[in-house]
């Protein structure tokens, strides 16, 4: 794949144009809520942080319940499009809030729309962020997709389950490789569960050992992919693969 330079003027003005977009609906949104003291408002860096703004958002969660599901989704929104560090917060403020079913339903919900979101954007101005940030992923990525073209929804779902891969590159670079967005949604959404389900019921999980639940992803994502790996049809991969397999 050839790599392409610079950045143009037309691409960096719309990726601006999007985002102030986003900064206005977000804008909007705070301005609807009731009159109050939002100091505590910010986007928690860690879990004190995060018992602090779920403690401020329980009354506001019962009481105006719309205004706190746009105003939650449109941060995630904004989180997974722009590729800002955090959501695992905010899927631990999802699960505190709405609860176990709500919360997963809510960060499924709120992930694929971002991811989806942030898959339109690069496909619009990413393929020089892509190959200036990740040249060495990008063209693995390309490859792998290239030769699991006709059982691509079970790679990206192990790609979804596993950690092989960040999530933030996967939605960023899916256009540019040619993955169709009917096979990103429909992995984005499956795959996505089991993180969800870890993360909203995060503190009964902590009584487990970390490495187990890290076992579990890998053994759901290794059940999704089998049928590619088992294929009759599958070509015998080659050292060279084999050996980007491994950088």
């Amino acid at each position: 794949m050839a790599r392409d330079d610079g950045f143009p003027v037309w691409e960096a003005a719309l990726l601006a144009g999007v985002a102030a977009v986003f900064a206005a609906g977000l804008a909007g949104v705070y301005i609807s809520m009731p009159r109050s003291d939002y100091s505590f408002l910010k986007l928690p860096r860690n879990l004190q942080e995060l018992q602090v703004l779920t403690v401020h958002l329980e009354g506001y969660s019962s009481d105006y319940t719309i205004q706190v599901l746009v105003g939650y989704c449109a941060v995630y929104i904004f989180m997974q499009t722009f590729m800002i560090p955090g959501t695992i917060f905010m899927s631990l403020l999802a699960g505190a809030l709405f609860g176990q079913l709500g919360g997963l339903a809510l960060v499924i919900f709120a992930a694929t729309a971002g991811a989806s979101s942030c898959y339109f954007l690069s496909k619009l101005v990413g393929k020089p962020l892509v190959f200036s940030l990740w040249p060495d992923k990008l063209t693995f990525f390309q490859k792998q997709v290239a030769k699991r073209r006709e059982k691509l929804l079970n790679y990206m779902l192990f790609l979804r389950v596993t950690p092989t891969l960040p999530n933030t590159f996967i939605n960023f670079s899916s256009p540019i490789v040619g993955v169709p967005y009917h096979t990103f949604f429909f992995a984005t959404a499956i795959g996505l569960v089991p993180a969800a389900y870890v993360t909203v019921r995060v503190f009964q999980l902590l009584m487990y050992p970390f490495h187990q639940s890290i076992a579990v992803l890998f053994l759901i994502g290794l059940v999704s992919v089998a049928p590619t790996l088992l294929g009759k049809n599958e070509k015998p991969t080659s050292a060279s693969d084999m050996a980007a397999n491994t950088n």
